[in-house]
């Protein structure tokens, strides 16, 4: 039976190893909460891809914690058709390849401008100082949130992940919390989009605004879309270049490579969500009975497609546990699939690929400092909160 409870640090930090025991023992099986969890590629990837399982009962939160439901209930996350399709369809031209290329120019000059931020300093936390606040930028810029208020609503999206249920020994007061930031996330988003009625820009704001104008939206479902395309562009980028860097750190002769051969970032890229995605795990409903990896799912029972587990599967991905260049990524489940497949993904990769690229050539000489790496809590939204770096710029 699989169990979240009484992780120790080092299986937060390096979950696969459990993942391995409980695939090899049995890919589909009970767990916490009396929940199915799915461990194989083919039956994450049936899960995620069909039809028979879907949300359910909507977002898992306290409906006493009136500002955190209305919220977290208008997240595309939490949404089946047609409601998931009508709001998905409102910002989706947002993050296509097209736009989101269009933007690889401010994307550069941000992350420059975070580069040269830390390379004044010979010991950062790089979480802090870049990771963490590379994504907010990014996503502020297309939702139209001026530079003044980022930090604020970057605290706020970490207090909303207060909530989860995932969260390991997570504070007596975290769902407090998390409805407090919804409160006040739900107040901002509510006068940004009023405002925006009256001044019209070239941002997400605006066009969800033009929407509720149209009657294709309520307030409510705009500010919690808001919401949540602010909370999932910043925490899952976040983890996701944290957690590359630390596998640079210790693949020099990759290093060595990407900074004579950039143009192979985007393969890198790609192959380093396969190996360790910033999003661990997920959660569904059975619509109907299902057989899966020879068990009975009934209608009503919660399934938990195991991402993280699924990208290390050797009947899918060849010696799964070694980072590997030459590797024919093919589909994994890094991004999701089906429906829910990530709105952002083209954005997150090109985040990545752009930050990467900003460190590699500024910062050849940098490397782990002598303190700890710490890893979250949280085993879905997976990675570091904190990671000392020496960051010794050759001049």
């Amino acid at each position: 039976m699989f169990s979240i409870r009484g992780w120790q640090p080092h299986d937060l930090a390096d979950p696969y190893p459990v993942y391995r025991r409980y695939r090899d023992q049995d890919p589909v099986q009970r767990g916490d909460g009396d929940a199915w969890y799915v461990f194989g590629f083919d039956d994450v990837d049936t899960v995620l891809r069909s039809p028979d399982f879907g949300r359910g009962p909507g977002a898992p939160v306290n409906p006493e914690r009136a500002a955190l439901h209305r919220i977290v209930q208008n997240w595309l996350v939490f949404l089946d058709p047609p409601r998931h399709t009508e709001l998905r369809r409102m910002v989706s031209a947002e993050f296509a390849p097209a736009v989101v290329a269009g933007l690889r120019g401010r994307i550069a000059a941000i992350a420059a401008e975070l580069v040269a931020h830390i390379s004044s300093t010979p010991m950062v936390d790089f979480v802090e100082e870049f990771a963490a606040p590379f994504p907010v930028l990014v996503i502020s810029e297309l939702l139209g949130v001026p530079a003044e208020h980022r930090m604020w609503l970057r605290q706020r999206a970490m207090w909303l992940q207060e909530a989860s249920s995932a969260r390991i020994g997570h504070r007596a007061d975290g769902v407090d919390r998390a409805d407090q930031a919804a409160h006040d996330l739900e107040e901002y988003f509510g006068e940004q989009l009023e405002a925006r009625r009256g001044d019209p820009r070239e941002d997400l704001v605006s066009l969800m605004a033009g929407a509720q104008q149209r009657g294709e939206a309520t307030t409510e479902e705009i500010v919690g879309t808001c919401v949540h395309l602010l909370t999932a562009g910043h925490e899952t980028t976040t983890n996701l270049i944290s957690k590359s860097v630390l596998i640079l750190l210790d693949a020099r002769d990759l290093v060595d490579r990407l900074r004579s051969e950039p143009e192979l970032l985007p393969v890198v890229v790609d192959e380093l969500v396969r190996y360790d995605p910033p999003v661990q795990m997920v959660s569904r409903w059975a619509y109907r009975d299902f057989s899966l990896g020879g068990k009975t799912i009934r209608p009503g029972d919660k399934v938990v497609p195991v991402i993280g587990s699924a990208n290390r599967d050797p009947l899918r991905f060849p010696d799964p546990d070694e980072l590997r260049l030459d590797r024919a990524v093919g589909r994994h489940s890094g991004f999701g699939a089906g429906i829910h497949y990530c709105l952002g993904a083209n954005l997150a990769r090109t985040e990545a690929e752009i930050g990467l690229a900003a460190l590699l050539k500024a910062m050849p000489e940098m490397s782990r400092a002598d303190e700890p790496v710490c890893y979250g809590n949280d085993i879905i939204f997976h990675g570091p909160v904190r990671f000392p770096l020496r960051a010794r710029v050759r001049v």
